[in-house]
């Protein structure tokens, strides 16, 4: 038990430096200073996390243990140096942010499930974690939502979210569902990506 507890967390950790990773990178297309790309990141990476814990009525899981906070500032402070000396592709922040996406709807799922949550409230708990704090960077960088308007991004959390709850509802173990899970998000959305899949978007009958 204790060593899936660590694999959670460190999934955990791992999504938030690399959900602040992609937002400065996503900031980085605008002409913010320091302070700027820092709270992008922290909005991008704790976002999420935050409106699920309060949902679930728990403590918000950066108070609860600051390592996240700290992992958020470092891997943001870190992306930030690396983009002022490096030339990086545009769009390079969809890829941390796919990776981002499948392991905060793994780690936000796992949470709801913890405190008890049925199973659909569960996988849309896995969804808000994983896309809110994108949401909120998007907005910040004056953006229209990735999870509005682009390829596959919800559903593909949604997908992995419900993957990982049938899997341990069939008594797999949480470290195989969560890999599972993970796998999914990231296969449907970096294919949303390569491939433009889309649900159908709503055009008025004039």
């Amino acid at each position: 038990m204790q060593g899936i507890e660590s694999l959670l967390y460190g999934i955990g950790i791992a999504g938030v430096a690399v959900n602040a990773a992609a937002g400065v990178l996503d900031a980085g297309r605008k002409p913010f200073d320091l302070f700027g790309m820092v709270v992008v990141a922290l909005a991008a990476s704790l976002g999420g996390g935050t409106l699920r814990d309060v949902l679930l009525d728990r403590t918000v899981f950066w108070i609860a243990d600051q390592s996240n906070l700290i992992a958020a500032i470092v891997a943001g402070l870190a992306t930030f140096l690396v983009v002022r000396v490096v030339r990086l592709p545009p769009r390079l922040f969809l890829l941390p942010d796919a990776l981002g996406l499948a392991l905060f709807t793994v780690s936000g799922t796992q949470a709801a499930i913890a405190m008890g949550a049925p199973w659909l409230v569960a996988s849309l708990m896995g969804v808000i974690t994983g896309v809110f704090g994108g949401i909120v960077r998007d907005v910040l960088c004056n953006e229209v939502p990735l999870v509005f308007t682009a390829e596959l991004y919800a559903t593909a959390s949604w997908a992995g979210a419900l993957l990982l709850l049938a899997l341990l509802e069939a008594g797999v173990s949480p470290g195989w569902a969560a890999l599972a899970g993970a796998t999914l998000v990231l296969v449907i959305r970096l294919g949303a990506i390569r491939f433009k899949w889309r649900l159908p978007v709503f055009i008025a009958r004039s």
